[in-house]
């Protein structure tokens, strides 16, 4: 509450005064997660696109540029409501539109969804969650350290290396500060090379279907493609080994 005679700040009037309005957002896509998570298991997968490739091949062939935004919406919402799926629809992305410019649509997609779940956790979620964190232990503690000492390269790394599943890498940066514009740039940049891969083996799907066959996801940890993301990683990571050998703040 604000004192009497004490102006309103403009950080203040935009502020909802309920804490609950901040949260509805964040609880709204709880809400939506967990349905989904029953309600799409099993339509937002593999099977489902094999069954349907003719349908939407035809329609795109048709409706290029409709189709385009409605899997672009969809891949947002899938990605803001983490509900199953991403995956599949970055794949099918691939399918569609083959790797360019369906790479380009995922990336952008995904990068969408990310700050629409960023934003929804910053905003609901406050600094008491944050001390929370940063009162805890284990992996999202180490990240939340590693963000607060040197955030372009950590920011990164959470975004190359596969171990971090991808909520965590929506979630964690929201609740420690890091700026909205830093959180894009390094999302959008950061997937680009797993996306990149996923979206060739979806463009190679007609062949796969014409075989009866499940796509290779496990494509990603062959070495051709392992190594040079490793490699970005290490690229990544340069400056806090260069802070860790100087004496600085390691990880």
């Amino acid at each position: 509450m604000i004192p009497p005679g004490k102006p309103m700040t403009d950080d203040a009037a935009a502020q909802p005064r309920s804490p609950w309005l901040r949260r509805l957002p964040l609880i709204a896509i709880a809400l939506v997660a967990a349905i989904g998570i029953f309600a799409f298991r099993d339509t937002l997968s593999f099977q489902t696109l094999a069954e349907n490739r003719d349908r939407l091949i035809a329609f795109r062939d048709a409706n290029y540029a409709a189709t385009v935004a409605a899997f672009m919406a969809a891949y947002v919402a899938i990605v803001v409501f983490s509900l199953p799926g991403a995956a599949v629809a970055t794949l099918t992305g691939g399918f569609l539109f083959s790797t360019f410019p369906g790479a380009a649509f995922n990336v952008c997609a995904a990068t969408l969804g990310s700050i629409g779940i960023f934003q929804a956790a910053r905003w609901g979620l406050g600094e008491r969650l944050a001390a929370r964190m940063k009162a805890g232990e284990g992996l999202v503690r180490r990240i939340k350290d590693g963000i607060d000492d040197n955030q372009w390269s950590m920011l990164f790394l959470i975004r190359l290396v596969p171990a971090v599943p991808f909520f965590v890498a929506n979630l964690v940066p929201a609740l420690v500060g890091v700026p909205l514009s830093r959180f894009a740039i390094t999302t959008f940049l950061g997937i680009i090379p797993g996306t990149v891969i996923l979206t060739s083996v979806g463009a190679g799907l007609g062949a796969v279907f014409a075989q009866g066959g499940t796509p290779d996801l496990g494509v990603m940890f062959q070495p051709r493609f392992l190594l040079p993301i490793l490699g970005l990683c290490l690229l990544a990571a340069l400056p806090l080994i260069l802070k860790a050998v100087r004496g600085g703040k390691g990880l």
